[in-house]
């Protein structure tokens, strides 16, 4: 099972991280600290997307 910290599980995360083609610098540089600001507002709105599309 997925470790939940906040609204969305490290998994989902990592999912799209990886859509976004952040992964890497989540992998080799120590966590979400180090994405830049607009790839997390990216994430989130990847996030949002995604879970509109679900709702229909």
């Amino acid at each position: 099972m997925a470790r939940r910290n906040g609204v969305m599980s490290d998994r989902l995360k990592m999912e799209l991280a990886e859509e976004l083609g952040v992964a890497d610098v989540v992998r080799q540089e120590g966590g979400f600290g180090s994405v830049s600001s607009r790839d997390c507002g990216n994430l989130v709105r990847l996030a949002i997307q995604k879970a509109e599309r679900s709702m229909l």
